[in-house]
């Protein structure tokens, strides 16, 4: 057989493929859609074989926010120097830790090793007329206490960072899942047509051991790769490539990008790989993208009173500009906005590292509720603010180790209580005993807020129904408003 013999006998197979597959789905999807009719609930997808298809995009019912602005302290903040008052804990400072806490519990570091009680590092104080009590390294959240809903009962399952955060994203430490932005996406689609529904910002903290962060944390796992976040980077060029070389104009770029995008037409009307429709969108978002991210970056348009409450002048890669960057894109209907700090693993100088972390975070965390709420757009807009596990009431020289069992952290807007404080630890702050908020309830409450049943966002893959939370979760209704 010949060269082109045998590429003639390859696109024949290839075409009959095609059309067999594409007539059973059809056929398939067609009877489907009249034995249901309209009972099919939002969120499911008729074509569930193929896994080419998206659900409907519309929410399951009404919901109370638009997006979610997670801000990720990425690290492990300590609980007891954040949101999470022990005075117990400060009285048995330097006495042993009553073993009927820990016998038996994981412990990352401190395994095998004497447990010494190791006392809150800085004093609280109450604020607000919600009395809210915080640590007083965070008076700019202070300031925004009755805006605030405080979780102290976080618990989760995985001790060391990575999978941690793995858990956190995906709600499951097995890597290579959808993160919940991507989940977010697929439920429901993008507001923005001109950028990412997805987007991630990192920024380095100067005062802790600043611990990696892999991409997979943002990545759309089995769902189609479109919904796959995309990291915007903090100081340069956001995006690389995004601006056109010397010479050429948009016009010319438009005619590669439409070139391109017809010879990967052709190519799916032989081959029907989703991941082709795929690659055409994002080569059209792309192009798009080169008038719409110098745009969203350039902030001379800000006022020099939105700049000085932020704390930053834009572009300086740090946690504030992300922060300003958050709400612009907020503003342009990005859905999901994942904002990385990372310099919470205090393992040694607590005292002196946690608060000089606070200050890198606090003034800016309070700004973009502030000016989200100045704005009109904090009812519509879920912020997030927390790590992927919290640190020991036992201390590991002059720091604390990595905790599970018991930590905090803060929700504000789109739907969730002002001023209230929800769960508690015990009086030493290790264990969860009050109202307990497993990160499944958490995905779970995220979701239900973005109006979305938990339940019903599902994607079949290799034979099974997934899903964020799994075969676990509830919505924690006494955290909404």
């Amino acid at each position: 057989m010949t060269h082109q013999q045998l590429q003639q006998e390859i696109a024949l197979r290839l075409a009959r493929r095609t059309f067999l597959r594409r007539g059973t789905i059809g056929l398939g999807s067609a009877a489907l859609a009249a034995t249901l009719g309209s009972t099919l609930p939002t969120g499911t997808c008729v074509e569930a074989a193929s896994n080419a298809a998206d659900p409907l995009q519309q929410p399951h019912f009404k919901p109370k926010a638009k997006r979610i602005i997670y801000l990720c302290m990425a690290g492990g903040p300590s609980h007891l120097e954040t949101f999470d008052y022990k005075p117990k804990l400060a009285e048995m400072h330097g006495q042993p830790m009553p073993e009927s806490y820990t016998k038996g519990q994981p412990i990352a570091q401190l395994q095998n090793q004497k447990l010494v009680c190791f006392g809150p590092q800085h004093p609280f104080q109450r604020y607000g007329e919600s009395g809210q009590q915080i640590c007083q390294l965070f008076p700019h959240l202070g300031g925004i206490a009755d805006k605030l809903c405080i979780v102290n009962s976080m618990r989760t399952e995985q001790i060391n960072h990575d999978p941690a955060h793995t858990f956190m994203n995906t709600g499951t430490s097995i890597s290579g899942r959808p993160s919940w932005g991507s989940w977010m996406l697929y439920g429901l689609g993008s507001d923005s047509d001109n950028l990412p529904g997805f987007v991630v910002l990192t920024s380095v903290g100067q005062h802790g051991q600043a611990q990696p962060i892999a991409a997979r944390q943002w990545h759309s796992g089995f769902l189609p790769s479109r919904y796959q976040g995309v990291e915007f980077r903090s100081t340069g060029d956001p995006v690389l490539y995004v601006g056109n070389p010397q010479g050429v104009d948009a016009a010319a770029q438009n005619d590669v990008v439409e070139a391109v995008n017809e010879l990967n037409r052709e190519y799916d009307q032989v081959v029907d790989d989703p991941e082709i429709a795929t690659r055409i969108a994002q080569y059209e978002l792309a192009f798009k993208m080169q008038t719409s991210v110098p745009e969203l970056m350039d902030v001379s348009g800000e006022t020099q009173a939105t700049l000085d409450m932020y704390g930053t002048a834009g572009g300086d890669g740090s946690f504030a500009a992300n922060c300003l960057l958050a709400r612009r894109l907020a503003e342009r209907g990005v859905r999901f906005i994942h904002l990385y700090h990372r310099g919470w693993d205090h393992h040694e100088g607590i005292k002196g590292n946690v608060a000089g972390t606070a200050r890198e975070v606090d003034q800016a965390s309070a700004a973009l509720v502030k000016d989200l709420a100045q704005r009109g757009m904090l009812d519509e807009t879920l912020v997030i603010w927390g790590g992927e596990f919290g640190r020991t009431p036992m201390g590991q020289g002059s720091g604390r180790d990595h905790h599970i069992k018991g930590f905090s952290m803060w929700m504000a807007g789109g739907g969730i209580k002002p001023g209230v404080r929800y769960g508690a630890t015990d009086e030493l702050g290790y264990n969860a005993v009050d109202n307990i908020f497993h990160v499944h309830d958490f995905h779970a409450t995220a979701l239900h807020l973005m109006g979305i049943d938990h339940l019903r966002l599902t994607y079949r893959f290799q034979g099974r129904d997934f899903r964020l939370t799994d075969v676990h979760g509830n919505v924690i209704e006494d955290v909404l408003a």
